[in-house]
């Protein structure tokens, strides 16, 4: 009979011992992202610290895994690396969700910076507000609690960003009805003779077809009918949606969830206009994220809704 020698034992549990150690380090790397999705974000000064936290949570998890369970790190591991490799297939959590999670971190921290557009809209907004005429046939269109557009921007809300709704909550709601929008609808002019303002219902039973205020009136309508606050700017030439995201802290929240959420996009910038600690960000469809860049500074009126 072939009996183990002490020596082959030995080399034996210490070639286990290096690959439960390898094992407990790399289960450390999806796991954190991962929790960051069930963390709320958490501020400290300008930076987020909430994957340095699931880092440390992962840390402590995998060592009492070693400590109490010590067979069943490496069969952990890869039931992990399985379940991330079936999910790169069928849409959920997966090698390009972590990678992803990871950059948008780093973007938040250290890569975008913040741009407040400097025109009087943050000076003084007092003195855009408006009643004359446009901005009457505006507010005609708003619609917020029609069922068509209140149906419509429900079910919208739910397309994107669902496994995000324990860490952003109803950003993500919002957040998701943009996207739907912004990816779907198509720029179609006006007559030459007549401006005419489509309401949301007319937008929404017309394919998702208009111009600039079709487009403004119709994401300011579907947000509002799901709870968000947000206005209407006119400036030369163009019409632009404004979604108010509260103060300094809330601002910062809804930064990091749009580098997150919109991470297939180059952000470098994300533009906003700010009064007394108020802040609200564009949602003009010239970009696809929120937070593009304004067409220019020349303000006409602020249509408040």
């Amino acid at each position: 009979m072939d009996f183990e020698t002490p020596e082959k034992s030995r080399h034996y549990h210490t070639t286990q011992e290096i690959l439960i150690q390898i094992a407990a380090i790399l289960t450390v790397i999806p796991l954190a992202p991962f929790l960051t999705r069930f963390i709320p974000p958490i501020m400290v000064g300008n930076m987020n610290i909430d994957l340095f936290i699931a880092v440390l949570v992962s840390i402590v998890f995998t060592r009492l895994l070693v400590w109490l369970l010590r067979p069943m790190v490496l069969p952990a591991f890869i039931l992990i690396v399985l379940v991330l490799v079936v999910n790169q297939f069928i849409g959920n959590y997966s090698f390009t969700n972590v990678i992803r999670d990871y950059k948008s971190i780093v973007q938040h921290n250290w890569t975008v910076r913040e741009e407040k557009q400097t025109d009087l809209v943050s000076l003084n907004p007092g003195q855009f507000l408006s009643t004359d005429r446009t901005t009457r046939n505006v507010l005609k269109k708003i619609q917020t609690t029609d069922s068509t557009v209140r149906n419509f921007s429900v079910q919208h809300s739910l397309d994107f960003f669902d496994s995000y709704i324990n860490k952003y909550e109803m950003l993500t709601r919002y957040l998701s009805l943009f996207k739907y929008l912004n990816k779907n609808f198509k720029y179609v002019p006006d007559s030459q003779r007549d401006e005419y303002f489509a309401s949301a219902k007319e937008t929404i039973l017309n394919g998702l077809g208009g111009d600039c205020d079709d487009h403004s009136i119709l994401m300011a309508s579907c947000l509002m009918s799901i709870g968000a606050k947000c206005r209407i700017i006119i400036i030369e030439g163009h019409m632009y949606p404004e979604l108010y995201v509260g103060k300094k802290d809330d601002y910062e929240v809804f930064q990091q969830a749009v580098i997150q959420l919109f991470n297939n996009f180059r952000i470098d910038k994300l533009y906003y206009h700010e009064h007394n600690g108020e802040y609200w960000v564009n949602l003009d469809y010239t970009a696809h994220h929120p937070g593009g860049p304004y067409l220019n500074n020349n303000v006409i009126s602020i249509i408040d809704l």
